[in-house]
């Protein structure tokens, strides 16, 4: 958010940014109750929080009867704004803690919200199923195969539900499309193309904030967890997605959205090996992570490598043609996921057919699901159907028991992808994955993300 706005702008633009979503305070108070109240709180005031999470907390905190009690954030200026903007939406009082310990100290929390920095995910979710609370997570779940091991332990150890922000497997057209695949109408995948471009030189950065930050305004020590001990950075700390080993950038921010799905559609735990080449290309501002990136990934049954199929991965930050797209390919056809249509494109065609003796082999044009949309998934918009679908599984399975849609299990095999591609992208190496030693390997050696 702009450095110079004032409080009340601020909370003018929130406000105008929630809309429709926000329950009016009185109506929120009363639709929740007094009972059987399940007490949440918020870890991290992040963009991510504001945009996105926090409108789909609200869209169905009255009927599943949930509550934001408490916020923890080690900047004041975050903490001040959070709760300005959750006490203007919900009419009720937010404790404000400085840091976790603080918030789980409380004894009055049931849930939390992750929504901190993309490498403190792990460590900060290991802590709230250790204090015994469900967790909703944002993604990735750890680009460390060390913080991915440990946070799946923690949740195996203590049963809590933890719901990934990966929200592709909550929304109604990627449902549908998982359900198509596996019914066997569309036939084997051959091929997955995916792109995410953008052509914004601003983004991830915040020149107003780093210029406004100061080393004592938070707890730099706190920032950083098990990362290496540095200097205070204002840039690594709020640009944090600009450098490793905070953020990989581009596949921990979009790739794993994507990657998740071919896990989910071919019922695979991960690539059999990765390849990646790219670099910064244009955007030179003292970033480390690249500004453009193709990983070319191999999937398939993980003891028959004769077969499987072949997923590119592309996306770029310096033009903006070809959007966000996801194509699966059969031999039969494609199914597109921004367009929300199966067709026959690229089938089996007859001429071709007929030279080998073979029969036709195309499917008939029609829509994934009536009415879906394609899913914005950065949360830009506000509230996105993905987004919300994803927020009331997780509040359902804290009330009944039962495991969420994207849960942590999906979160490790999407972490497997993710640390291969990185490994891929710092060693230039073919990486593979070692199933005994639950370690990637590159040129022959751990890859350990230093």
């Amino acid at each position: 958010m702009p450095g110079k706005s004032s409080r009340r702008e601020f909370l003018k633009r929130s406000a105008t940014a929630l809309g429709a979503l926000s329950f009016p305070a009185r109506s929120y108070a009363r639709i929740v109750g007094a009972n059987n109240i399940v007490r949440t709180g918020v870890i991290g005031y992040s963009d991510r929080f504001r945009e996105a999470l926090f409108p789909a907390f609200l869209k169905h905190a009255g009927t599943q009867q949930f509550e934001i009690a408490a916020l923890s954030d080690i900047w004041k200026r975050r903490r001040d704004e959070g709760v300005a903007l959750i006490t203007e939406s919900t009419g009720h009082h937010v404790a404000l803690c400085r840091n976790n310990d603080e918030l789980y100290d409380r004894k009055d929390i049931d849930a939390v919200i992750i929504a901190t920095a993309d490498f403190q995910h792990a460590q900060h979710g290991i802590e709230a199923v250790h204090n015994n609370l469900d967790a909703y997570v944002e993604k990735p779940m750890a680009h460390t195969m060390e913080d991915a091991r440990e946070f799946r332990k923690a949740v195996r150890q203590t049963g809590r539900k933890v719901q990934i922000g990966t929200q592709r497997r909550s929304a109604r057209n990627y449902q549908r499309a998982k359900q198509f695949i596996q019914s066997g109408q569309f036939g084997n995948i051959v091929g997955v193309e995916m792109t995410w471009n953008v052509n914004q030189p601003g983004r991830w950065r915040r020149p107003q904030l780093v210029n406004q930050l100061k080393e004592e305004d938070t707890d730099w020590k706190r920032f950083l967890i098990n990362r290496p001990s540095v200097p205070f950075d204002a840039r690594k700390y709020l640009e944090f997605r600009l450098f490793w080993p905070y953020s990989s950038g581009i596949p921990d921010q979009w790739m794993v959205h994507q990657i998740d799905t071919v896990h989910w559609f071919a019922d695979l735990p991960r690539p059999r090996s990765v390849v990646a080449n790219g670099g910064i290309y244009m955007w030179k501002d003292g970033r480390q992570n690249w500004d453009t990136l193709t990983a070319v990934f191999d999937y398939g049954p993980l003891n028959d490598p004769a077969k499987g199929f072949e997923v590119i991965y592309s996306s770029r930050q310096t033009n903006s043609a070809g959007d966000v797209k996801e194509l699966y390919r059969s031999n039969a056809g494609t199914l597109d996921l921004d367009k929300n249509v199966i067709s026959g494109e690229g089938g089996l065609d007859e001429g071709a057919a007929k030279a080998m003796g073979m029969k036709t082999n195309r499917l008939q044009t029609r829509d994934l699901i009536e009415g879906a949309s394609a899913v914005e998934t950065d949360g830009r918009a506000g509230v996105d159907e993905a987004t919300s679908a994803n927020m009331l599984n997780w509040m359902q399975c804290v009330r009944n028991g039962k495991t969420p849609n994207a849960d942590v299990e999906a979160g490790y095999s999407h972490s497997i992808a993710l640390c291969m591609t990185i490994a891929a992208i710092q060693t230039g190496e073919r990486v593979t994955f070692d199933d005994a030693a639950q370690e990637v390997m590159a040129g022959g050696k751990v890859w350990t993300g230093a």
